[in-house]
């Protein structure tokens, strides 16, 4: 396992962890073109932990994320769901790829949280919240709506619920997100950059509502620069820069003066400033 102070190698060995698997990446690589932007990514998520993934910008952070509920298929390698591939159906011959409708069950699975929302903004909040679970999930429609009440008031939201999506703040349209990915009962939920399109004073709403998460054993995969987020909250630090995960350890060896790499320190002193 590398540690903030052995940045020397592109490893990508796991932290050793007793809990269940939830999510496996073996390996994966992603071009566009010519342009490299995963070189072999190897990356284990563990029931209830808060893995959160920092670096630069154009790291491959982003991108990483969506592989992981195949919003972008791989050139290679696998995503493992559970114990199962969710790109190839098993085949002693040659792999065979599922087809879009079977990935969209396995991706109803893996909750996603977008930087810019990305809800229905002529829908009602409610509207927002139920389609997923109605229309994937198959639940009906009354059992549907008093879960996602119930979520509203997670969110501070029990308010909102008949209101439209773009009357609200940014801060609380994310928090409609949420509760929008959460109402798929996901096996994990990741979140892309989930404050970065906020005002700095809606940033606080956004976050306490995925600490109380964390506090739960939600199991999040977290993409942010949120320093403050990622040290409290975060079991295990990953970071990556060109490609690569440079460095995986835990938050408090990752923030660790003693044990801080400069490419670490590098990275950090320009986020705090």
């Amino acid at each position: 396992m590398l540690q903030a102070a052995n940045l020397e190698a592109s490893s990508n060995h796991e932290v050793p962890s007793t809990k269940p698997n939830i999510l496996e990446v073996l390996n994966v690589k992603k071009e566009f073109g010519a342009k490299k932007v995963l070189k072999g990514i190897d990356l284990t998520i563990h029931k209830g932990e808060v893995v959160v993934i920092v670096g630069p910008s154009g790291s491959g952070k982003s991108t990483l994320l969506r592989t992981m509920n195949v919003l972008e298929a791989p050139t290679s390698g696998d995503i493992v769901l559970e114990g199962q591939s969710i790109l190839y159906k098993n085949s002693t011959k040659k792999r065979k790829e599922y087809t879009p409708k079977e990935i969209s069950k396995f991706r109803a699975e893996i909750g996603m949280v977008f930087q810019s929302f990305n809800l229905f903004q002529n829908k009602r909040v409610l509207e927002n919240i139920i389609e997923g679970p109605v229309q994937v999930r198959g639940i009906k429609k009354d059992q549907a709506i008093e879960e996602a009440k119930i979520l509203l008031g997670k969110m501070g939201l029990s308010d909102k619920w008949d209101q439209y999506a773009h009357s609200l703040s940014g801060g609380q349209q994310q928090r409609v997100a949420i509760a929008r990915a959460l109402a798929m009962k996901p096996k994990l939920l990741l979140f892309d950059e989930p404050t970065s399109a906020l005002d700095p004073e809606l940033v606080g709403e956004v976050l306490s509502v995925m600490k109380d998460l964390a506090l739960e054993g939600l199991t999040m995969v977290v993409v942010t620069h949120e320093m403050g987020f990622a040290r409290e909250v975060g079991d295990r630090i990953i970071f990556m820069d060109e490609g690569n995960i440079l460095c995986e350890a835990p938050s408090d060896q990752f923030f660790s003066k003693q044990n801080r790499h400069e490419r670490i320190q590098k990275f950090l002193n320009t986020i705090d400033k």
